[in-house]
C-alpha cells in the first residue's frame, strides 16, 4: 500500500502532528488568495486538506477539479472548524488524474441522477447506504449459516415460472420459450432432500408494471427452505434474519448512520417475537380504520401501511385464504380454507417476507395446477420431490431491497441498490 492510510484511520488525536499519506477523490474545492481548501474523499470518509499560498503546488490545488484523483502527504492538524475536527496540512500534492467538469451539481432532478447513476454513486449518502447494504447481506449469510443452512445456487434462466401469471420476463432460449426466474421455489423444494436446510442469495425478476416507491423489476432475494420445518420454525428464522440485520448495522456502520442522520436507537427496537395477527383479524382492523377490503382479497400497499402504522417493528400476518395463495402453500387443517402461510409487513414499506409451509400432497398440488391452467409437463420434474421421499417442509423469500428500505427509513427503494431496474429504466 506504499504507506497510504484511509481517512478515518488518521482522524484521531494520536495522529496530530504526524505526517501521513492519503489518496482519494476531490469531494469539494474552494480557494482564496491565501489558501486552497480541498475536501478529500475515500471510502471511509472525508477530510479537509489545506495548501497555502507560496507552496509550489498552490496553483495546482486551486485548479484541481471536483472528482479528480489525488495523492497527498502532510501533517494532521486538529481544527474544530474543519469537517470531523481534523485537517491535513499538505506538504506534497500529486494529481493522479485531472477530472473533466463533473456533470452532477446541486438540485439535479431524480431522472438526471438516474441517467448518471454510475457517477451519482460517489455521493456520501449513496455510498453509505450501499455500505450498509453490504453489512445486511453479510449478516443474513452469517445468521443462516449459524442455523445450519447451506448456501446453494439455482438457475436464473428457467423452463417454467414458479409463480405464473403475466409477471414473468419471457425470452427466446435457442428457439425455445424460457423465463427469467421469479423465485428458486422449484429447485429449493427438491434440494432439501439432499441438504435439508438451504438458502440462496440471488436476483429475481418480476415483470410487474408498477411504478411505485417499493417496486423493482430486478431485486435480490434471500430465499430459505428447510425439510422437517413447520411454519412456526420458518417464522423464527425469518425474524432472526431481520433482527440480525438490524443489530449488525450500528455495530459496523456507525459513521454511515451519522452521514444519513439515522439514530442508532432505531435498530434497538427491532426485537423478536414480532407482533402477529391473522388475515381475518387484519381485514377486520382495516374495515374498522376506514380502509375497506373484502375477505378474500389480497392486501395492497395502502392496506399494509395502515396495518403497520402503530408499530415500530414488523408485523406478521398469517393464514391468508387458500384461494389467493400459490399452489405450493399448504392448507391449515385447524383453520380450513386458509393457508399455513405468513407475510412479514414492515412499517411504511409493506411486505418484506413471504413464507409458508409447503403442500406435501401431490394430488392436491396437481388439482391446483390444473385449476390454474399450468403446463403440467413443464413442472413434472418439480413434483418428483413429492414422489420420492416427500417430507413436511417450509420456506420463505425475503426481499433484500425492501428490508434495507425499511431499516434505513428510505422514501424510495431506488437507493437500496447500485443500479435499480424499473418498468421504464434498464440503463446504465
Amino acid at each position: 500500500m506504499s504507506g497510504f492510510r484511509h481517512i478515518k484511520e488518521v482522524m484521531k488525536d494520536e495522529y496530530v502532528g504526524k505526517s501521513v499519506k492519503l489518496r482519494g477523490w476531490v469531494y469539494r474545492q474552494r480557494s482564496s488568495a491565501k489558501v486552497a481548501f480541498i475536501v478529500l474523499r475515500d471510502v471511509t470518509g472525508i477530510i479537509q486538506c489545506t495548501v497555502k499560498a507560496g507552496h509550489p503546488d498552490f496553483k495546482k490545488a486551486v485548479d484541481t477539479s471536483i472528482e479528480s484523483s489525488v495523492e497527498l502527504e502532510g501533517k494532521i492538524v486538529k481544527d474544530e472548524r474543519a469537517p470531523g475536527g481534523y485537517e491535513l496540512a499538505v506538504d506534497k500534492y500529486k494529481i493522479v488524474h485531472l477530472a473533466e467538469r463533473f456533470p452532477i451539481v446541486k438540485d439535479q432532478s431524480v431522472e438526471f441522477l438516474m441517467d448518471v447513476r454510475h457517477l451519482a454513486l460517489r455521493s456520501r449518502r449513496l455510498t453509505s447506504i450501499l455500505k450498509i447494504r453490504s453489512t445486511v447481506l453479510y449478516a443474513l449469510h452469517n445468521y443462516l449459516r449459524s442455523e445450519g443452512y447451506y448456501e446453494v445456487e439455482a438457475p436464473i434462466i428457467s423452463g417454467a415460472s414458479s409463480e405464473g401469471g403475466a409477471e414473468v420476463f419471457e425470452l427466446n432460449y435457442f428457439g425455445k420459450k424460457a423465463y427469467l426466474t421469479q423465485s428458486w421455489q422449484f429447485y429449493a423444494e427438491n434440494m432439501i432432500h439432499a441438504f435439508e436446510k438451504v438458502y440462496c442469495m440471488a436476483p429475481s425478476f418480476r415483470a410487474e408494471k408498477s411504478h411505485t416507491y417499493r417496486h423493482l423489476t430486478e431485486y435480490w432475494h434471500c430465499e430459505v427452505e428447510a425439510a422437517w420445518a413447520d411454519m412456526e420454525e420458518m417464522i423464527r428464522i425469518a425474524e432472526g434474519c431481520v433482527v440480525s440485520a438490524a443489530k449488525s448495522i450500528p455495530k459496523q456502520n456507525a459513521d454511515d448512520l451519522e452521514v444519513l442522520g439515522i439514530d442508532k436507537g432505531r435498530f434497538e427496537k427491532v426485537k423478536a417475537p414480532f407482533p402477529r395477527i391473522t388475515y381475518k383479524e387484519a381485514v377486520d382492523i382495516l374495515n374498522e380504520k376506514g380502509v375497506p377490503i373484502k375477505y378474500g382479497y389480497d392486501f395492497g400497499a395502502e392496506h399494509e401501511r395502515k396495518l403497520t402504522e402503530a408499530y415500530d417493528r414488523p408485523l406478521i400476518v398469517t393464514n391468508y385464504p387458500s384461494e389467493i395463495m400459490a399452489f405450493y402453500k399448504a392448507e391449515d387443517p385447524e383453520q380450513p380454507g386458509t393457508s399455513k402461510n405468513f407475510n412479514v409487513l414492515a412499517p411504511k414499506v409493506g411486505e418484506i417476507i413471504d413464507g409458508s409451509e409447503r403442500e406435501p400432497d401431490i394430488n392436491k398440488i396437481l388439482a391446483k395446477l390444473k385449476k390454474e391452467g399450468k403446463n403440467l409437463e413443464a413442472v413434472d420434474w418439480y413434483l418428483d420431490g413429492r414422489r420420492y421421499g416427500s417430507v413436511p417442509h417450509s420456506g420463505f423469500g425475503l426481499g433484500v431491497e425492501r428490508l434495507i428500505q425499511w431499516l434505513l427509513n428510505l422514501d424510495h427503494i431506488r437507493d437500496t441498490i447500485a443500479f435499480p431496474r424499473f418498468i421504464n429504466r434498464f440503463t446504465p
